[in-house]
């Protein structure tokens, strides 16, 4: 196989009957690395909306369970991608997700937006990806989170890459602010990236990460702009390993989420119906059905 040969792969798949098989091709042989760094740099973002940020440090799961927080949302989100919505694994997922959401008061409008967050990813691949994503995965990813939207019971939610995309931007112009308790979530998120690497790397690191923020979440957190040294190196290390990446042959394996180093919390293994936290008795419970065909309409 040639470096280009999945690509085609995917452009003959029908990105509205063939979604999951799009996005996982995309997700775990294209860019498995950059979707993860992606798909972080998302749920970091929807720190800086003071409602969302404000009750992550009220729960206190990313304050003072970073670790654990971070592993249940990428072990969860992995099962969709690897089982599918309507397998058992894809299912109990799920339904742990809407379980944990429903014990909170989250409104349907940052519900969205957090949806939001995960396929707009496209812009750190086309930065720092070795190949930019085509029209056919922009479609397929559309969908992917359109169908677990409608699972989640998200009212309102976008149909086309476009509008997921002015959704997010215009809620973000909206409602990104300051934030006390959203600030101590996002030096933890911090600290926990960090953690991962070798003590004296720890500095280094902070300041790379704050590099690849933007000036509208430098601003909500309160945070001193890096200089233009630290970008650039920053950036242009991200871009030659894309370089280097696109030399490379073509992943004849898929890597999924489970696989990546960063995961550290279950090294005897898991089940996906014990991840994540476990609401009051009587508040729980998925609020939309999954015994119904996929695309159906929430009843």
């Amino acid at each position: 196989m040639k470096r280009y040969d999945r690509l085609k792969e995917i452009q003959r798949l029908d990105p509205e009957r063939d979604f999951l098989e799009i996005y996982r091709l995309t997700a775990t042989y294209e860019f498995p690395w950059d979707i993860t760094r992606a798909l972080e740099l998302a749920l970091y973002r929807t720190y800086a909306v003071p409602s969302i940020g404000r009750l992550l440090a009220e729960t206190a799961e990313l304050t003072g369970r970073s670790q654990k927080r971070y592993d249940d949302t990428a072990l969860l989100l992995d099962a969709v991608v690897e089982h599918g919505f309507d397998s058992d694994s894809g299912r109990t997922a799920i339904r742990r997700i809407n379980q944990m959401h429903r014990s909170y008061d989250i409104s349907n409008d940052d519900m969205r937006y957090v949806l939001c967050t995960f396929v707009v990813p496209k812009r750190w691949i086309d930065m720092y990806g070795w190949r930019r994503l085509s029209d056919h995965e922009l479609q397929a990813f559309a969908v992917y989170y359109r169908t677990l939207g409608d699972h989640m019971g998200i009212k309102g939610v976008p149909q086309t890459f476009e509008e997921f995309e002015r959704t997010l931007d215009a809620y973000e112009d909206e409602h990104f602010g300051w934030d006390e308790g959203a600030r101590k979530v996002s030096d933890a998120t911090l600290a926990l990236m960090a953690s991962w690497y070798p003590g004296p790397l720890a500095p280094v690191l902070r300041k790379a990460s704050l590099a690849l923020l933007d000036d509208a979440l430098l601003r909500a957190f309160r945070y001193e702009r890096p200089g233009p040294v630290a970008r650039g190196l920053t950036r242009g290390a991200l871009r030659l390993r894309a370089r280097a990446v696109r030399l490379l042959p073509p992943r004849a394996t898929a890597h999924y989420a489970r696989q990546n180093p960063e995961i550290k919390g279950y090294p005897d293994g898991y089940e996906i119906g014990g991840l994540g936290t476990f609401p009051t008795p009587g508040t729980g419970g998925c609020p939309v059905p999954h015994n119904r065909r996929p695309g159906a309409p929430v009843e």
